[in-house]
């Protein structure tokens, strides 16, 4: 999927050889650097010919009033969106005046590698002047995970075979409040002006300058945001190293800080520039000038250190990284590469963000508008609960931050509990289209589905008793409002009405499956977890019982609900439909569908998508995974079989969970194709939006996709494995952290190895066969076979003429606006 002589395979680092424009933006993204409080795009230094311009703080952001078309009571009032940092990272060279810059340079070697076991951005060229004089310029770029306030990059000029003036300019720049100081608009905001999936752009001032000053080879900026009131530092200090002669001059103006320096160059007599950035900010209201103060004192320390003092510890931090969160993948090393970056993302945009939310983007890029999701919950969370729990308990420590502004969302919209954001900065509802956002009322079920997930991992019942068991009642109790009581057959069945599912292609029906699915599953665990409070620890449950004012017979009422809730089941199809009317629809027929007119959000009106059996990520599919022992194997093949040819994969997040389940029906060779789809989901630039950051969440699906669908883990009862391990990997080894037991497992064609870090003894199944390993003892467990094998993938020919509920049957077609003549079905056809 990739162009190999470009980007040639190394199982430890992302290289490019050569450098081409066209698809700037997309390196940018693939090359940023972070640390989950600050990223910085893979911008070349020199500050010309960008995509975007970014460096991005995870939660600084601008507020705007959202103006409806038509306005309606209840609906989002004010947006957020993610904006641009001022920017440091710009270090410009010039020899003998003239400038590198990629357009025009006669640039004879060319690399640049982002090193995924120190973190470091490098890139090494050998440049030829328009006056014949060779140069080599190395340039490094770091995000201190460590100290989650700096950076450090440098620059090293050498003038190989004459002498010359050289200037190097060091710069900070408002890039957030007007174009390129050169001109022109950036390329990220030309395409696509109706793709909802960009952000933001304003007319008016954003950064409101507070102070700023030049003190030596010290620079600092400052900002107060004009209507979210947030306020940033920025500061720079500079070390240069050379035997050349050299002077300096600096400037300093409310949108720009530079320092220049001016060598008189030797040829091969080395000049090197360090600069050190450190960047603060706060959203309480934090004067500017502490912020200021905060770099200062963040820049005393880093330097103090040196420059090789920090990439020493940023070696070790990623060393401990890679040594609790790899997946090894033996015999592929291109795949190994791609899997590696995918978790190096996840360490960039979770690692430091220290109560902030998981952007969907991470801080990569401005996409999405920088807002959270429930794709954190899903997609990430568990990555982080079964590799570095704090992350995961941070995470999930800004959900209940969050709390109020749920509380009052779900006030607005006549419910009881919490309602969280579909999507958000500041907790507060964004989404401007409620059909496809607000709706999605999932997104309750999914926050308490990662703490239950962060629970069963981690054994945390403190968390959950102090804080997390405000989230599972708030969030059932919405449920409990939201749904409703029908008598069916003598029988009394819970509903929900009027919701959205994962699939955004499918809006406002009733029952949607995963909805119910997920409910039935908050509000069950939500009632579990305050009967354990009482039974367990009576003072806390005491205190509880009245932050919360719960009524001793919610708990009841919530089982009740949960038992009753109506799962929609097609007895004529043998398949559950993803909701009630679901199955009425036409069928689209993606097979014929042009690849021109794809993603169909892009083409179609959503009214014209609406009426159609056409997804545009698993639902139902997704469903079978996070509540699997609440279906059959049989239910799971049928459903899967149904749903596969009706998904149009223009999710990032689908095929990581078609991978899962196509694994564990059988579907073998399916499931790695579409594991590979989600691995070069941005490295190939799939869906062609890389250019606006990273998926983060399709990053964390590879994560479960390696482990849970090939390497079969399930935690719903107790820790489970049936593995699948595809053909051609010679094994699949990674790392699973069990109620702080470390598990070491290797997966190969004849046996699952598991071996057991210091800890108490660890009880799990392998196909049903108990075992237990005790600390650092190993266990093997022999494998007949790697699972059920179905050749093939299902397709939508095999579903045409297959009857409905109400005798009418299947077929599919393309939305056209060619008249065709209306087929009368006869009644006894």
């Amino acid at each position: 999927m990739i162009d190999r002589d470009r980007f040639p395979v190394d199982p430890w680092r992302l290289i490019e050889t050569s450098f081409d424009l066209d698809d700037a933006g997309v390196t940018e993204t693939l090359f940023t650097v972070g640390n989950g409080y600050l990223g910085m795009r893979g911008n070349h230094p020199e500050g010309r010919h960008a995509h975007e311009q970014g460096t991005f703080i995870n939660g600084f952001h601008e507020t705007f009033p959202i103006r409806h078309a038509e306005q309606a009571y209840g609906f989002a009032e004010v947006g957020q969106t993610i904006i641009n940092a001022p920017d440091a990272k710009v270090m410009r060279i010039y020899v003998d005046d003239e400038p590198l810059t990629f357009d025009l340079a006669d640039v004879r070697e060319y690399e640049r590698v982002l090193d995924l076991r120190d973190g470091v951005l490098r890139r090494r060229l050998e440049w030829v002047t328009p006056s014949g004089k060779h140069v080599r310029v190395d340039f490094d770029r770091m995000v201190s995970f460590e100290e989650r306030h700096l950076s450090i990059m440098s620059v090293e000029v050498t003038v190989l075979d004459a002498d010359a003036p050289v200037t190097v300019s060091c710069q900070i720049v408002n890039r957030q409040d007007g174009e390129d100081v050169y001109g022109g608009t950036p390329m990220a905001h030309r395409k696509h002006p109706m793709d909802p999936r960009k952000t933001e752009r304003f007319a008016e001032r954003v950064l409101e300058p507070q102070d700023f000053w030049q003190d030596k080879l010290r620079a600092a900026l400052s900002y107060r945001v004009a209507e979210s009131h947030m306020t940033i530092a920025v500061a720079a200090d500079h070390v240069v190293t050379t035997e050349n002669a050299y002077s300096s001059r600096t400037l300093v103006e409310p949108d720009i800080a530079k320092n220049v320096f001016r060598f008189q160059a030797k040829a091969g007599v080395p000049i090197r520039v360090e600069k050190f950035v450190s960047y603060h900010t706060s959203g309480t209201g934090v004067p500017a000038r502490e912020l200021v103060d905060r770099c200062r004192r963040t820049l005393d320390r880093a330097m103090a250190s040196g420059y090789c003092a920090h990439l020493r510890a940023q070696r070790a931090w990623l060393d401990a990284f890679w040594d609790r969160s790899d997946v090894r993948i033996g015999g592929r090393d291109d795949l190994q590469q791609a899997v590696r970056w995918c978790l190096f993302q996840l360490a960039q945009a979770a690692a430091r963000a220290d109560g902030q939310g998981i952007a969907a983007k991470g801080i990569t890029g401005s996409g999405y508008s920088g807002h959270y999701f429930w794709d954190t919950e899903i997609y990430v969370l568990p990555f982080l609960a079964y590799t570095t729990p704090q992350w995961a308990l941070n995470a999930l420590r800004m959900r209940v931050l969050m709390l109020p502004a749920a509380r009052k969302r779900a006030h607005q919209l006549t419910e009881a509990g919490a309602l969280y954001p579909w999507r958000t900065i500041n907790g507060e509802e964004a989404s401007a289209y409620y059909a496809a956002g607000t709706a999605q009322y999932h997104i309750n079920a999914d926050v308490c589905f990662a703490l239950a997930k962060y629970v069963r991992a981690t054994g945390d019942r403190e968390f959950l008793y102090r804080d997390g068991v405000d989230i599972a009642v708030e969030t059932a109790r919405l449920w409990s409002t939201l749904g409703f009581w029908r008598r069916r057959d003598g029988v009394e069945e819970f509903h929900i009405h009027g919701v959205t599912g994962p699939d955004e292609y499918t809006t406002v029906v009733n029952d949607n499956l995963f909805t119910n699915v997920m409910a039935r599953f908050n509000l069950r665990f939500a009632a579990r977890t305050v009967r354990e409070m009482e039974e367990l620890d009576g003072e806390v449950y005491r205190r509880m019982v009245a932050r919360l004012d719960l009524d001793p017979a919610e708990p009841e009422a919530w089982e009740r609900a949960a038992e009753a809730m109506h799962i929609p089941y097609s007895p004529q199809l043998g398949i559950h439909p993803q909701d009630e009317v679901f199955l009425e629809k036409e069928v689209w027929d993606l097979e014929r569908t042009p690849p021109g007119l794809r993603p169909l959000l892009l083409h179609f009106h959503p009214l014209v998508i609406y009426r159609y059996q056409v997804l545009k990520q698993a639902d139902v599919v997704l469903a079978l995974f996070l509540q699997g022992n609440q279906f059959t194997p049989e239910e799971k093949l049928a459903d899967f079989e149904y749903y596969d040819p009706l998904t149009t994969g223009d999710s990032t997040l689908s095929t990581v969970v078609q991978s899962i389940l196509a694994a564990e029906v059988g579907y073998q060779e399916l499931a790695q194709d579409y594991f590979e789809r989600s691995l070069f989901v941005d490295l190939a630039d799939l869906h062609h939006n890389a250019a606006d950051g990273v998926h983060v969440a399709s990053a964390g699906g590879v994560w479960t996709a390696l482990v849970a669908g090939f390497g079969g883990l399930r935690d719903d009862d107790g820790l489970s494995f049936d593995p699948r391990l595809p053909a051609g990997w010679d094994e699949l080894a990674y790392v699973v952290h069990w109620h702080g037991t470390r598990l070491d497992i290797a997966l190969r064609t004849d046996e699952m190895i598991v071996a057991a870090g210091g800890g108490e003894d660890v009880t799990f199944t392998v196909r049903g066969v108990a075992y237990t390993v005790a600390a650092g003892d190993t266990v093997t467990a022999p494998l007949a076979d790697q699972g059920p094998v179905i050749a093939g993938r299902p397709t939508l020919r095999e579903l045409i003429g297959e009857r409905r509920e109400d005798g009418t049957l299947l077929a599919a077609s393309v939305p056209t606006t060619e008249t065709t003549t209306i087929d009368v079905i006869a009644a006894d056809d």
